[in-house]
């Protein structure tokens, strides 16, 4: 969720793409949305007993998402910055190459390699691997024809989808802090769209 505040700074520096005023307010929300999601207790209190689980685990999970942001932001710059100079397809094999070689290092030091349970298990990892590769494909494509902050902006709508799957399949019902966060969020990446739209109706 803080793709789109993390991506639009080295932005500046690489594509020389304008950050306007408008751009602030987008970053703004997204960024007090995050806060809202997050609740940390300095802000709110230490009483965290609505939270799901430990509010340990529930820091640990916020800082692997920050750590997510900052990484995807910097592949949403790099992609930007190489446009079409290289076929979006080339861009997912070194993907996959690279992301495979990485998880073969990680697993065989942590020493983790094993079979997944069978059943419903592997067909779930079989899922990740091709809807993390669609989404790749379609990530890589739209920054190919768009800038990276917008791209990213809109990339956000996933908390959308997030909480309704969230809701559906896992039966786990987010609270009010939550939903308000996501929709600041959402709130950001949906005025960057349209602002999008009505300078490009002029």
């Amino acid at each position: 969720m803080c793709v789109p505040n993390v991506s639009r700074y080295p932005l500046l520096n690489i594509q020389k793409e304008k950050y306007s005023l408008w751009d602030v307010l987008f970053t703004a929300f997204a960024i007090t949305g995050v806060i809202l999601i997050v609740r940390p207790p300095f802000l709110f209190g230490s009483n965290t007993e609505k939270i799901t689980g430990s509010y340990s685990d529930h820091l640990k999970g916020t800082f692997a998402s920050l750590g997510h942001a900052l990484f995807a932001a910097l592949t949403l710059v790099i992609l930007r910055k190489m446009g079409k100079s290289v076929d979006y397809f080339l861009t997912i094999w070194y993907y996959v190459v690279v992301g495979l070689v990485e998880c073969v290092i990680i697993l065989s030091v942590f020493g983790m390699w094993k079979l997944p349970n069978c059943g419903m298990d592997r067909l779930f990892l079989l899922l990740i691997g091709l809807f993390g590769l669609a989404a790749q494909v379609f990530l890589t494509k739209a920054l190919q024809i768009e800038k990276a902050g917008l791209v990213a902006l809109v990339k956000t709508m996933d908390v959308v989808f997030a909480f309704i799957f969230q809701i559906i399949f896992l039966h786990n019902i987010p609270t009010w802090w939550t939903v308000g966060g996501a929709l600041c969020v959402v709130a950001s990446s949906a005025g960057a769209a349209i602002r999008k739209w009505c300078q490009g109706s002029k």
